[in-house]
């Protein structure tokens, strides 16, 4: 019955396909006509595909001719003709949805379909890859087709200068990986000055290796960041209590959750070792938290596994590509935990000026796309966050892969006896061999035991990723016998050797099972690319991460009643398919944990865009005057509100109040007094009030000419936003941290997030607004000094709670010009009855 139905009512992939095959089959009809071309005539066919979308055409109806003459330059410039199934995959790509092909099937050349498409109107196309050698080598390569047709080609790199990213982007496509472009993006809403702006509207992302960078590294925001002045003395001091401590009796761990937890025992050892009374005392709590990063780097995070130590110091190794994350730190005081535990200097802590999501990033784009060769198992994820639909793409040649059931070992022992006795085997006959192993502690060990049998083989590992592309692109050698961590080598295909084919090909053996199926997935599609023979096959032990976590136990207890010893493996699709029921579960949470975080991100995210968004109103326009009065006529009134209310008579109304507050924060002392505010209405005294601002305000343009009023003005708005922002940043993530505790109160943590949230988002522009009216009207500009715009010296990090921070130099700040000219001690010209330096000079020096 349900084959029956499936017949009738066809998937939605095979209705795509279907439909992205009539296209297809346009483009190929074209080729005869394309292909008799000069390359002259070819090229000819941009600018007049650039005149048809001026005349009213749209990119639907130049696409399968645009697509023939990208076909056709490929196949001049590099030799490279697109196949059928390709056209499809660009096809899909230009829909806005991801193409899930599989490795080996070409992706790159597929990339060019709709990158030259979307690159015609002239709005730019990101070419988005998972790092900078791919990103280069890219450029290099398929930049070649889009030049001969005549487009502008830029790549995008971390050191590059503005000047330099700025033409870059300004090309018709722009090559880059998601972390360069997403810290672009917050410098651009950093910077005061218009020229400074680097990027263009973000317009279409077409993103590589889709599953790695809106997936894996979904959770892990962009942070600019600048160092927080905070001492180092207690993260040795922590460090120093924590190794004291014993497992179960001072400390709990739980492998599921990686969380560790003082007991009671450890929190009275803890007290007596500080000399404190109560650790959660609220005096205690910055104590308390270093103690848990202290216990956390102790005993979750692993050398060699986590992080490794070299002469930078900590590195962090990603978890998903097993590559060094060189300039990346942990946060939230781990990074600095594990430099205690490590005997290094500890490192100051950074505070947050700019952050944002690769999730909220990559949804700003008007369109975006992705491929890669594995994402159907995280569609619903793609579709409910990004509004991308997953469309696999049939292989060019029929799959000749054969993918053995996994195999149980009793003990992690045993099982990497076994991968040897397997290693040996199969290279004794000359078959290549790639093994996959989940951390370079795993590929070392298994390294040892190889050397120890007189194999000769390669580790490619986080410890030596510069060779990978190149350790990677031999692995498919005759005899040849590649460890390798997780995705190292993602990008680079496996090309077979000479005679391999007779042999069976490259066998991949995974020496665990990755907590998803696509990474898992990803290691098998090393082989078998574009028709090429080829097996694969994982090897388990009760003992490894997935099995301890989910559900081994009654699988141990069947082996223990058979009486199987340690090297008798168990085998079978019925064990295979609890093991992928396990993945299914975590992915189902990791998933959840995902859509949380993006729910909590999303909050800040609205208000970041209203901020970006005035800013960059503020930063290119030329009218601070309507914006500065506006800013004051909403202060008058919540001020005169506030002390008018309706349900007093007016003899009863506190005008003294609003005298003071009018005299502090915007006009001078003289301007007001409280006979001009009695016997009025509401209405009227905000009338007067606002007529005086406008008043005031009209004398400072005549006394200090508009044009310096103007840009005073500006300055003063941008770095008051900035750094109100930053605070607001810093509050938010506090309130986060803490809002899961309102559960207990029976309220939804969420809700309350968004109501605080919105409350402290309020009274921040309530912030901003204040002061930026009492620094137009009240500081005094002396006449032979220009007006300074001056930047916080930052540094780049990206990092999600306990994940990792990319540090690098911002370029050399611009030239400044000084406010006010005040001296430190002498009376705040405000009025306030301060002196300058505990007044408005305090504020003026860092706003």
């Amino acid at each position: 019955m349900l084959n029956m139905l499936r017949k009738i009512l066809p998937d939605a992939n095979e209705r795509e396909l279907k439909r992205c095959y009539k296209i297809a089959d346009q483009i190929e009809s074209l080729e005869p006509e394309i292909s008799a071309l000069s390359d002259d005539a070819l090229r000819g066919k941009t600018e007049e595909f650039r005149n048809r979308l001026k005349n009213g055409e749209e990119l639907d109806d130049l696409l399968p001719e645009a697509y023939a003459v990208v076909r056709e330059a490929a196949k001049r410039v590099l030799g490279m003709r697109h196949f059928y199934v390709q056209l499809v995959g660009g096809i899909v790509l230009h829909n806005g949805d991801i193409a899930e092909m599989k490795t080996g099937e070409g992706k790159t050349l597929v990339s060019t379909l709709p990158a030259y498409l979307n690159a015609l109107p002239g709005e730019g196309v990101h070419i988005v890859t998972v790092n900078d050698y791919l990103a280069r080598r890219d450029r290099e390569w398929m930049g070649q087709v889009f030049e001969f047709l005549g487009l502008k080609v830029g790549l995008n790199l971390p050191g590059m200068d503005p000047d330099e990213k700025r033409e870059a982007y300004q090309a018709d496509i722009t090559f880059g990986t998601n972390n360069e472009f997403g810290f672009d993006y917050l410098r651009d809403n950093m910077v005061l000055y218009p020229e400074q702006i680097t990027q263009r509207e973000l317009n279409f992302a077409l993103v590589d290796e889709v599953d790695s960078i809106l997936i894996d590294e979904a959770r892990t925001p962009l942070i600019i960041s600048g160092q927080a002045n905070k001492a180092t003395d207690l993260y040795y001091a922590a460090d120093k209590f924590v190794r004291r401590l014993r497992e179960e009796e001072d400390y709990t761990v739980d492998i599921k959750t990686k969380a560790v937890a003082l007991t009671e025992k450890g929190v009275d050892k803890a007290e007596s070792f500080f000399g404190i009374d109560n650790l959660y005392d609220a005096k205690n709590i910055t104590l308390n938290h270093h103690i848990q990063q202290a216990l956390k780097a102790h005993v979750v995070m692993k050398r060699d596994s986590d992080y490794v130590v070299n002469e930078d110091g900590v590195v962090i190794v990603d978890e998903f590509t097993g590559r060094l994350m060189h300039g990346r730190r942990y946060s939230d005081g781990l990074h600095q935990a594990i430099e205690a535990k490590e005997g290094l200097q500890v490192q100051r802590e950074s505070m947050t000026l700019a952050t944002i999501t690769l999730q909220n990033y990559f949804r700003m784009y008007k369109k975006l796309a992705g491929m890669t060769g594995t994402a159907k198992t995280e569609e619903e994820e793609f579709r409910k966050i990004y509004g991308m639909n997953v469309v696999q793409i049939p292989t060019h040649k029929p799959m000749q892969r054969v993918d053995h059931s996994d195999v149980l070992y009793k003990t992690e022992e045993a099982k990497f006896r076994a991968v040897v006795e397997e290693i040996v085997q199969r290279h004794a006959t000359g078959q290549p061999i790639l093994v996959g192993t989940v951390s370079i502690e795993k590929s070392e060990l298994l390294s040892k035991m190889l050397k120890r049998r007189g194999i000769p083989h390669q580790v490619l590992n986080a410890k030596n990723h510069a060779k990978e592309a190149e350790i990677i692109a031999q692995a498919g050698q005759r005899g040849a016998v590649t460890i390798a961590t997780n995705m190292a080598g993602r990008g680079t295909d496996i090309v077979l050797g000479e005679g391999v084919d007779e042999l069976g090909g490259l066998h991949v053996i995974g020496t665990e099972r990755h907590e998803s199926r696509r990474i898992d997935n990803q290691l098998r599609g090393r082989s078998g690319r574009q028709g090429d023979p080829g097996s694969s096959q994982f090897y388990l032990s009760f003992e490894d991460d997935l099995m301890r976590r989910f559900g081994s136990e009654r699988i141990q207890g069947m082996m223990d009643s058979l009486g199987l010893d340690e090297d008798t493996p168990i085998e079978g699709r019925m064990f295979t398919k609890a093991v992928a029921n396990a993945q299914k579960r975590v992915e189902g949470n990791n998933f959840d944990a995902r859509r949380w975080v993006l729910q909590y991100d999303d909050v800040l995210n609205q208000q970041r865009e209203i901020i970006y968004k005035q800013r960059r109103e503020v930063l290119k326009g030329d009218n601070m005057k309507e914006i500065v009065l506006n800013m004051g006529k909403e202060l008058i009134q919540s001020m005169v509100e506030a002390h008018t209310p309706e349900d007093e008579l007016p003899e009863e109304w506190n005008l003294e109040a609003i005298e003071d507050y009018i005299h502090s924060t915007i006009l001078p002392e003289d301007a007001v007094d409280e006979d001009d505010l009695k016997n009025k209405e509401r209405e009227e005294i905000i009338e007067t009030l606002q007529e005086r601002l406008v008043d005031y305000y009209n004398r400072r343009e005549a006394e200090l000419g508009s044009e310096r009023l103007e840009e005073f003005a500006k300055v003063v708005i941008l770095r008051t936003v900035d750094r109100k922002w930053m605070d607001h940043i810093d509050a938010m993530d506090q309130l986060r941290q803490g809002i899961h505790l309102r559960a207990y109160g029976q309220t939804d943590p969420l809700r309350e997030y968004q109501f605080e949230g919105h409350e402290m988002f309020q009274e921040m522009i309530r912030e901003i607004q204040e002061e930026v009216v009492k620094y137009v009207m009240k500081s005094t500009i002396s006449e032979d000094e220009e007006i300074e715009r001056e930047e916080v010296a930052t540094n780049q990090t990206a990092s999600s709670g306990g994940s990792p921070h990319s540090e690098e130099k911002q370029p050399k700040r611009q030239p400044v010009r000084k406010a006010e000219k005040v001296g430190r001690n002498d009376p705040c010209p405000c009025g306030s009855g301060k002196k300058y330096k505990q007044c408005c000079g305090s504020a003026a020096k860092t706003g």
